[in-house]
């Protein structure tokens, strides 16, 4: 029988060849299922010393499982603080995908079925109002080769609600000016697409004239490399900061904004699923408490007033 450190080999191959999920993706997945493997090693040798068998898929138990959560309940982070539970379930997924794949070999381990996750907080939707957004946007000065690529960025990330990495990782190739459209490659290999607005339009096609021949699209410098996703991150916060708006600012703030103008102002769920590139919908739903207090908003402003004349 084949030891884990090999069935977690054939798992990796296995999403990279068969899955075609992304390399990062593969990355987290070898972190948290080395993390596993390595716990449950010691786990075994401290329970029983005199076993020195190599560590096999059916050794994993719903106790097993159940003493690994309480650890990582009890971890720490770099800043000392408790792990999130979202932090938490990313290392319980990884693990029910591992156990996904042994019984789809054929291979007597738990079934993933069995593996709970922890009940997380409900996530946060931090999206800026509309007249942030037009300031924030406003603010780089395009006469310059970096404004310009700054104000692109904004516009894009408010315009698609497209995720960092996608479009750091944009060419040139990949966009179509005549159809205002970006066939994007967003998480699992997935292709869907985004579209621009008019000043974003604008500002692409301008850009892409002072870059010449350049296929990456977002720059460091004209005829440079590629803007990192960090290097976006702070460009995104800088310019937060400079149009005086107090709360954290980030690239996910203004795909968050995306949603939420869109729904606020009547698209259906399925269709920001879509735009978003979300697998589920029960992922895009967070953003349905944000439209629950527009409507409440709607509410105390309509209500009632008819009957408030009445009584008058």
């Amino acid at each position: 029988m084949k030891d884990l450190w090999s069935l977690k080999r054939e798992f990796l191959e296995y999403c990279e060849l068969e899955k075609g999920q992304s390399l990062l993706t593969i990355s987290n997945y070898d972190r948290y299922l080395t993390k596993f493997i390595t716990w449950f090693d010691d786990f075994k040798r401290q329970n029983n010393p005199a076993d020195k068998e190599p560590l096999t898929a059916d050794a994993i138990t719903s106790d097993a499982v159940k003493e690994y959560r309480l650890y990582l309940n009890r971890l720490s982070d770099k800043m000392g603080r408790p792990l999130k539970r979202s932090t938490q379930n990313y290392h319980i997924i990884t693990l029910r995908a591992f156990l996904g794949f042994l019984a789809g070999r054929g291979i007597v381990s738990l079934a993933p079925q069995k593996v709970a996750l922890a009940k997380s907080q409900e996530r946060k939707v931090e999206f800026l109002e509309a007249k942030d957004i037009v300031l924030l946007i406003k603010m780089p000065n395009i006469a310059s080769f970096k404004g310009l690529r700054d104000r692109l960025i904004l516009e894009l990330l408010f315009s698609t609600g497209l995720r960092v990495s996608e479009l750091a990782n944009l060419n040139i190739g990949d966009i179509n000016l005549e159809r205002n459209e970006i066939p994007v490659r967003g998480k699992g290999g997935k292709v869907r697409v985004v579209f621009l607005s008019d000043s974003a339009h604008q500002i692409l096609e301008t850009y892409i004239k002072l870059i010449g021949d350049s296929e990456e699209l977002i720059l460091n410098k004209i005829a440079g490399s590629r803007l990192t996703v960090r290097s976006i991150e702070r460009i995104v916060a800088k310019y937060a900061k400079a149009a005086g708006i107090s709360k954290k600012v980030s690239p996910h703030t203004l795909r968050h904004t995306f949603a939420t103008d869109l729904l606020i102002n009547g698209a259906d769920l399925r269709s920001v699923q879509s735009l978003l590139g979300h697998a589920n919908v029960s992922t895009t739903q967070i953003y349905t408490h944000v439209t629950d207090q527009h409507l409440r908003d709607v509410h105390k402003a309509f209500h009632g007033k008819r009957t408030e004349e009445k009584s008058s």
